[in-house]
């Protein structure tokens, strides 16, 4: 816990870093591929994942330690080639982790919201999974467990193998020549996260592209089909943690309102997106049919929330820095009651983005759960002994941020009653 949130406080200013010179390239060559809300959510949608990961909110079901224990025909150390080893090991495993992800019903929940940005940026990388709390797929690191990688090779590796997929996230690097023939590219991570008939289900791989070579998934980029992206039911939301669960709830309800038996147990292992018969017609969602014809959502929004929900974001970074950097002075069980304070914070003003009315009895929760957390502890989970004052800074952002909350969702109230008196 304590080491992996040290790790991110490194790694989070770089990845920002890097969002912040995308975007402003993207000024420069006239192409902005980094709506600011959007940007706002997936970098909101990386704090919750990140948040889940260093708090442990996951299981998984059987170790890779206990799976070596069993079959390792070798006893490795662990060198550069063990690291080699265990790098390649985890890119197979990678791959059809991926894979099935986009196959099974119940598996695209979790990597739903990975694919929900309907722009292409280095800040939707940051879209990673809340949901994924059980692990499925430590069985697909059997070949390194053959070859007795140790557990501690596996436990380094995965973290640097996962940022390691941040950097192709951008429509601005186009092809990377004969690499293209090795490596995931940007053009063929492109291609994944369209929507394009001809794009679909195409090119998991997540380091090297030969899996999908292997296997029978690689498509290339066509310069006459440009990738649209996103997926073809909408999210419709800024919200990272309703992305999440959107899938998964559409699943129930089907299985729910499904006649036969068969249909409620066989929808949660069929293709993805399967429903049983008849339902698109009783009860229909959204969907893309036409990638060329449909309206981004989102694209109308006040400047002054936009602007709100940077403030936010930024204002949540700085929250969760502190709690990374101070895991160990918070203690348990104090860290993972920050960690739900951070959760309240990212679904109260990403509700807000939504322009939901529910986001101020969300945004009047977490101020009196925050309020509440300065009274009982006396301070900020101990940010008085770095920051005088700490505690009063964070008092009133947290009167200033209801207030504002309350603000626009009264303009907001003030708008839809004008246009329904003048209809």
């Amino acid at each position: 816990m304590e080491e992996y949130g040290k790790i991110l406080v490194f790694v989070m200013p770089v990845f920002l870093i890097l969002i912040i010179i995308e975007k402003i390239y993207g000024h420069y060559k006239g192409e902005d591929t980094s709506p600011n809300m959007d940007s706002v959510s997936s970098v909101s949608s990386g704090m919750v994942n990140s948040l889940k990961d260093v708090l442990g909110l996951s299981i998984t079901l059987v170790s890779y330690n206990w799976i070596v224990s069993k079959i390792a025909l070798f006893d490795l150390e662990a060198t550069i080639f063990t690291y080699f080893i265990g790098f390649i090991a985890i890119d197979f495993y990678g791959y059809w982790s991926h894979r099935l992800s986009h196959q099974i019903n119940f598996l695209w929940n979790k990597h739903a919201i990975h694919h929900s940005s309907e722009e292409f940026n280095l800040a939707c990388a940051l879209r990673q999974p809340v949901s994924s709390f059980v692990n499925l797929f430590t069985f697909l690191l059997i070949p390194a467990a053959l070859l007795g990688v140790p557990s501690k090779v596996i436990a380094i590796t995965l973290p640097i193998h996962l940022f390691l997929q941040f950097w192709y996230h951008t429509k601005h690097i186009k092809k990377i020549g004969f690499l293209e023939n090795i490596l995931v590219s940007p053009s063929h991570h492109r291609v994944h996260h369209a929507i394009n008939p001809e794009y679909m289900d195409k090119n998991h791989s997540q380091i090297f592209i030969i899996w999908d070579k292997l296997f029978g998934t690689f498509q290339a980029e066509l310069e006459t089909v440009p990738p649209v992206f996103g997926i073809t039911r909408p999210a419709r939301t800024w919200n990272p943690i309703r992305i999440n669960f959107q899938h998964l709830w559409l699943m129930i309800t089907d299985a729910w309102r499904a006649e036969n038996w068969k249909d409620k147990f066989t929808i949660w292992f069929k293709p993805t997106g399967w429903r049983p018969e008849n339902f698109e017609e009783k009860y229909p969602v959204t969907k893309i049919t036409n990638v060329y014809d449909f309206e981004k959502y989102g694209v109308q929004h006040s400047n002054k929330l936009m602007y709100w929900s940077l403030f936010q974001a930024i204002i949540t970074l700085l929250l969760i820095s502190y709690m990374y950097n101070s895991i160990a002075k918070i203690g348990l069980p104090n860290v993972f009651i920050y960690g739900a304070f951070i959760f309240l914070t990212v679904y109260s003003y990403t509700e807000l983005m939504d322009t939901r009315k529910i986001s101020v009895f969300w945004e009047s929760i977490r101020f009196t759960f925050g309020i509440g957390l300065i009274f009982y502890f006396g301070d900020w989970f101990g940010m008085d002994q770095l920051f005088p004052f700490a505690s009063y800074v964070v008092a009133v952002y947290l009167i200033l941020s209801l207030i504002v909350t309350i603000y626009f969702v009264s303009i907001n109230f003030e708008k839809e009653t004008m246009i329904v008196t003048q209809s």
